[in-house]
């Protein structure tokens, strides 16, 4: 693949636009030689390199030189008339497609180079498939016609059967070619009719829409065409980039010859100037702030440095230690997975006596350069493990290993990276409740169409779960691998859906959640039918007539598919689907029983259900009891210590009712409210010293010298504890509102008065509670205030989430009330089972009692000043 770049280098001083294109071919197609044409009829370079002379300008690597193959994604700069270029050379080989696809994010549309003589092959619909996914537009380039074989109509069909219909000749006559372009859009065809024509705007709409794909045909080699498929990229591409506002997409992370960190993107809009601050955030959402210290511009293997880099540039920038290929900036969003994955893992064989720990980081520089590589660390066996995509990629990443660190490594023989599925709708439940935590989570766990990945929701109502919590739970999902119970496979083509959860008023904290969310998804696959993935490669088997009954053979003991054989000149060709574990090395064997004359391309073809499901689990002998880092089973709490419960026990003693019965199946609430486990005063009484301190005593003392008479208890056996939540009684209290309005500290200060006279007359304990959500840096704090306990949440935690944990914490044995007019905290307490009062009916209740202690101060003949609540005055 190569890309063009057409850009302004001086903004202020050339008009010339921005343009992004990138040329993509199948190996062996030309790509190296068209792009060695462009520089040289561009003036770039003196004299065109050749691929098979390993004299070309931007295959400059040791190993591309050697193998004749570009594998590492490097720049060209040259002029056009209107445009600056950035010529970008980017792997053909299929083994490095993933290098190739993270390029296309950056571009503006492309160019595909079809061989004259091959034609359309595997890795050209491949390509096709990615263009349409990234929606670049496309100009086609048919190279080696100056070779004995290459028909233009018979190549033109092809294209128009195999690709789009919109495939059209650009340099055949101009009246057929306007009418055939008018066909392919409604609005074109308007036009055409109204004016007889279409104008260059038109046909640049056309292509940009990919309404039309204009193709081109010639040679590399001799020149042919190149001059005339450069003139119509300068006269119909169209740009994307431009804005004023700074934004930049990174496409490749690598390191100059001094090991200095490079992060190469392209500038989508604004400009980016040497020393300037960046804020971005890593791939693990952390924040960061860092200063540029270079803006590079390289062509070929040599730099010049910028002091700035203006929208449509592609520049290398130094400084930035945590960017990562994909990643957005500024204005920019990030680019989602790419659609290339590795098939085949390999352990690494290290030298003897080398240590892991020294190699590992050095190891994980590939790995940030080439995310696809995924290098894992193996804690249990000490053993580095490599991702790839095939034997090339496997020969490629030894040498480089070599090259950069200088460490003679092997690889085992490598085995397949399986996936797995369920086959039926589960449940999975997690409890995770060692002393003074809690959470459980219900998930459920239903099948995908192949292909579909991991989808994640969640069906539970708000006043059941706060927000919050259901954020943190789907982020919990979202975080991990998870791993299948027939061989410790990831698992994939599943939506998880969040059925409902618990959270305890007083104990839950994320961390909780983590270790429920990971158990429940656990505990559903080990009671599901699960079902085996393997991964398929999409082939295309080119071979002479007399070989296709043993290929036909070949490909059936493969448990794989094929189509009918296709004439392909002398040859003829089957397409279809097979296992990689088959399929793997048969390229070898093709050519041993062909003499030489077979051909095979193999594609990621997606994964399928294992045919030797049963032979591959017990080959592979995973227990997924035994591995712990993996547990399916929960933790429950009883008598103020936590025991585990195996996965199959779970649902014997989980509290929430399963998501997957009936309504009329489900255990009453009365009933799962006897079960839960009771807490005597002691223990109360250690909640309420840990939340507000030690606790005073005697809670009400009279003012004067002489005790008053013995206040009247109106509480009956069970204790009343009182949850107030502070700013929803102080707003709903036309005096304190007023009062707030003028200075909130003094309404405050008055309701905490208030309730320090109510509770001295009741006997009732109090917890005042108010909010501190969005005060910023607010630590909260817990403090007794007389005889009434006061709570100031925390930044980020709000009274709601405060008084729901408190209340489920104290609500089970004891009398508790919460008074609010929070329609959300109300129902929360209901499902807590504790009272709820509304703050007007607490305002009543509260000038109540205050006429009952004025009445009993009057007949004891006390003058101690009481707060007179019905007027609000002190």
């Amino acid at each position: 693949m190569i890309i063009l770049f057409l850009t302004d280098k001086i903004q202020a001083m050339d008009k010339k636009r921005n343009l992004a294109i990138g040329i993509l071919a199948h190996v062996d197609a030309g790509k190296t030689t068209l792009s060695e044409a462009m520089l040289y009829l561009t003036g770039k370079i003196k004299t065109p390199g050749r691929v098979d002379h390993r004299d070309s300008f931007l295959d400059n690597h040791q190993l591309e030189r050697s193998r004749g193959i570009t594998i590492f994604s490097k720049q060209a700069l040259f002029e056009l008339e209107n445009s600056s270029v950035t010529l970008l050379d980017t792997p053909g080989h299929a083994d490095f497609s993933a290098e190739a696809e993270r390029s296309l994010q950056i571009l503006d549309c492309a160019v595909l180079v079809i061989s004259g003589t091959d034609g359309v092959q595997a890795h050209t619909e491949t390509l096709w498939r990615l263009l349409r996914r990234y929606e670049l537009p496309v100009f086609i380039f048919v190279s080696k016609m100056d070779l004995a074989g290459a028909d233009r109509e018979k190549i033109l069909s092809e294209l128009q059967q195999k690709l789009s219909e919109a495939c059209l000749d650009m340099e055949q006559n101009s009246d057929e070619f306007q009418e055939q372009a008018a066909i392919c859009a409604e609005w074109a065809m308007e036009k055409y009719l109204e004016n007889g024509t279409l104008g260059d705007g038109e046909l640049s709409k056309l292509i940009a829409d990919r309404k039309l794909f204009p193709c081109f045909f010639g040679s590399g080699l001799k020149m042919d065409g190149v001059s005339e498929l450069l003139a119509a990229l300068d006269k119909y591409a169209c740009s994307k980039a431009g804005g004023r506002e700074f934004g930049a997409k990174v496409y490749k992370i690598g390191r100059d010859f001094k090991g200095e960190r490079l992060s190469y993107m392209k500038v989508t809009g604004g400009s980016l100037k040497p020393r300037s601050l960046l804020k971005y955030k890593t791939a693990k959402g952390e924040s960061r702030e860092e200063k540029i210290n270079q803006v590079r511009l390289y062509s070929g293997d040599k730099f010049t440095q910028t002091d700035e880099a203006f929208a449509g540039q592609i520049c290398a920038v130094t400084g930035l230690t945590e960017t990562y290929p994909g990643q957005g900036l500024g204005v920019e969003a990030d680019t989602g997975e790419p659609w290339s994955k590795s098939v085949l893992s390999y352990g690494i064989i290290l030298p003897q006596e080398t240590e892991p720990a020294v190699v590992l980081p050095k190891l994980r520089q590939l790995q940030e350069e080439d995310p696809e590589l995924n290098i894992v660390w193996n804690e249990k066996t000490g053993m580095i493990s490599v991702e790839l995509m095939g034997k090339v990629q496997a020969e490629i990443f030894i040498s480089l290993v070599k090259s950069r660190f200088d460490l003679d490594i092997g690889l085992d023989s490598g085995h397949i990276m399986y996936r797995e599925t369920i086959a039926e709708k589960a449940e999975g439940v997690g409890h995770f409740e060692p002393l003074r935590h809690y959470a459980e989570v219900h998930l459920l766990l239903e099948p995908l169409p192949r292909g579909s990945g991991i989808q994640i929701s969640s069906t539970v109502p708000e006043d059941e779960l706060d927000r919050n919590w259901q954020r943190l739970i789907l982020t919990n999902i979202a975080e991990k691998q998870h791993l299948g119970t027939l061989t410790g496979s990831p698992v994939t083509d599943i939506k998880i859906s969040l059925a409902s959860g618990k959270a305890h008023l007083k104990h839950t904290d994320g961390g909780d959640f983590r270790q429920a969310v990971y158990r429940a998804i656990r505990q559903g696959m080990m009671g599901a039918k699960m079902i085996l993935l393997e991964p398929y490669y999409k082939y295309t088997l080119c071979l002479p007539p007399e070989q296709i009954g043993r290929a036909i053979s070949d490909i059936r003991s493969m448990n794989g598919e094929f189509s009918s054989p296709q004439e392909q000149g002398d040859m003829l060709e089957i397409t279809g689907l097979a296992p990689v574990s088959a399929m793997n090395g048969y390229s070898e064997e093709l050519m041993a029983y062909s003499h030489g004359r077979g051909r095979l391309s193999l594609q990621p073809g997606g994964y399928y259900p294992c045919k030797k499901q049963d032979e591959v689990v017990e080959q592979i002998g995973y227990d997924p009891e035994s591995d712990l880092e993996n547990t399916a089973d929960s933790v429950f709490c009883a008598h103020g210590a936590g025991f585990n419960v195996k996965w199959d026990k779970v649902k014997d003693y989980m509290h929430l009712d399963s998501c997957l019965k009936e309504k009329a199946e489900q255990e009453p609430q009365s009933l799962k409210m006897r079960r839960r486990i009771s807490i005597d005063d002691r223990e109360l009484e250690e909640i309420m010293e840990r939340e507000f301190g030690p606790i005073r005593r005697p809670q009400y003392k009279s003012p004067v010298r002489n005790e008053a008479p013995a206040v009247v208890n109106t509480t009956q056996a069970q204790k009343n504890y009182i949850i107030v939540d502070g700013y929803n009684l102080i707003f709903a209290w036309d005096e304190l509102k007023a009062l707030a309005a003028y200075n909130l500290s003094s309404a405050r200060g008055r309701l905490m008065d208030i309730l320090s006279n109510y509770c001295g007359y009741t006997k009732a304990e109090l917890a005042l509670v108010f909010d501190g959500f969005r005060t910023p840096g607010n630590p909260g704090s817990r403090e007794d205030y007389h005889n009434i306990h006061v709570a100031f949440t925390r930044d980020g935690e709000t009274a709601d989430a405060y008084i729901e944990r408190l209340a489920y914490e104290i609500g089970r044995n004891y009398r508790v009330r919460v008074v609010t007019s929070d329609n959300l905290i109300r129902l929360s307490a209901l499902h807590s089972g504790v009272l709820r009062t509304s703050s007007k009916e607490f305002i009543a209740e509260l000038q109540w009692t205050n006429e009952q202690i004025e009445k009993l101060l009057e007949g004891s003949n006390l003058n101690a000043h009481t707060t007179k609540v019905k007027d609000g005055k002190g």
